[in-house]
């Protein structure tokens, strides 16, 4: 098993994603270790970025253990056993494909399948998903989500992504989110890492503003 701990556990800990679309290889460690300096623990590959592998095998190498790495735009199960080799532990997806999320599972990796029904939900909660990413935000506004969280009680884990800045944050999560997942408003390819780390520390004042006992 590649996870020291739950995908759960680390959300808990820290309810904000890094989405690091677009990183290179040899700037993945400076770009990590300010992500992780600034609190957060769980930081995604997208696997449509220059040699993905690389960036996530050098960010599971020079991460504390209590940080959680892995890909995103996982869409074949194949990936996901390239991703594991890799050091991945988690799969992030932007469909619900019960194959991959199956595929996560039995190479022993976290897996959040994107999703955006309720029929969809209930399909990826079935097939072993770990959280539900709530994809494209932009579609599924806060009134949305306190609708799903009628029926998708906690500890189910309802992660917004798409779109989301820091004053996006308070209003998801007065309607129900358990983490947020950061893309472009977090880091754009060109960014330096101290670019990161002050869009980090944004990110962090609203997420601890809207979460207070997190």
């Amino acid at each position: 098993m590649n996870i020291p701990r739950s995908f759960h556990q680390a959300l808990s800990e820290c309810g904000l994603i890094a989405i690091l679309r677009g990183l290179r290889p040899e700037e993945a460690i400076a770009i990590g270790r300010a992500l992780y300096d600034a609190g957060f623990r769980i930081i995604e590959v997208p696997l449509n970025s220059p040699d993905p592998l690389a960036s996530i095998r050098a960010l599971r190498d020079a991460l504390p253990a209590d940080a959680l790495v892995g890909a995103g735009t996982v869409i074949s199960a194949q990936a996901c056993a390239d991703v594991a080799a890799a050091g991945g532990q988690i799969v992030v997806m932007p469909h619900s494909d019960p194959a991959v999320i199956r595929a996560a599972k039995a190479a022993g990796m976290a897996c959040a399948p994107g999703v955006a029904t309720l029929t969809e939900a209930y399909a990826a909660l079935a097939a072993g998903a770990d959280i539900l990413k709530l994809f494209p935000a932009e579609a599924l506004s806060p009134a949305v989500l306190k609708a799903w969280r009628a029926v998708l009680k906690p500890p189910v884990a309802l992660v917004p992504v798409g779109g989301i800045t820091p004053e996006s944050i308070a209003p998801y999560a007065a309607a129900g989110a358990s983490g947020f997942g950061l893309g472009s408003a977090l880091y754009r390819p060109g960014d330096s890492a101290a670019d990161v780390a002050r869009h980090a520390a944004a990110f962090m004042q609203a997420w601890r503003l809207a979460c207070p006992g997190a």
